[in-house]
């Protein structure tokens, strides 16, 4: 048990180095002083372009496949730790999402999950990311909304997993989805008061927006 605590907070604290404060400090920019303040890729996409925003990505996407892969392989000599390891896999994960969206290294301000959780979810059970991909692109597509687009993504989470079997499975995409619309309240709030920004694929490919 000591092993799993131990991994569980290895997966926080690597999930707690945000892709874009660290590349900032490249640029010499915290963009949660820019734009809406958030520490993710969409706002680094918005305020510093799109090379910026795919290396936050990256950065994101790699810790949570690292945080689920990685971490829980690693040899505590523990044997308690390896009684579920579907768990422990799913746990790391999670820290990682959590550490991203408060993590100690940066005063508990980063990103909102998305883009780490993709990762973890690519080591859980990657069949949950095809779902995943065709809501969001569907949804953006409809809407111009990406907080919307990943909001409803991560709810196709829970039938998918059904569908797939598997309770700790069930339980860990749903407790995900519920908590990347927890970090995207206020997205959702400015969905209803007709204030969230809106996509525009013209803006992409500029380096700056504000």
């Amino acid at each position: 048990m000591t092993a799993f605590i131990l991994k569980v907070l290895m997966a926080y604290l690597l999930g707690s180095v945000s892709g874009s404060l660290l590349l900032g400090k490249f640029r010499k920019v915290d963009i949660r002083q820019h734009g809406s303040g958030n520490a993710g890729s969409t706002n680094a996409l918005r305020t510093q372009g799109l090379l910026f925003a795919l290396g936050v990505i990256i950065i994101d996407i790699g810790k949570g496949i690292v945080a689920a892969w990685w971490i829980p392989m690693l040899d505590f000599g523990d044997p308690t730790a390896l009684l579920n390891p579907g768990l422990l896999v799913m746990a790391c994960g999670f820290a990682a999402v959590l550490g991203h969206c408060y993590p100690v290294w940066h005063g508990f301000r980063g990103g909102k999950g998305a883009a780490t959780a993709v990762g973890a979810m690519i080591v859980i059970e990657p069949w949950l990311l095809l779902p995943v991909a065709v809501t969001w692109l569907a949804v953006l597509l409809i809407t111009g909304y990406v907080s919307l687009a990943t909001v409803l993504a991560s709810f196709s989470l829970v039938p998918t997993a059904w569908l797939l079997g598997g309770h700790a499975l069930l339980v860990f995409s749903a407790v995900l989805a519920v908590f990347l619309l927890f970090t995207h309240r206020g997205n959702m709030l400015n969905l209803r008061s007709g204030t969230e920004h809106h996509f525009n694929p013209l803006h992409v490919f500029s380096r700056r927006h504000e």
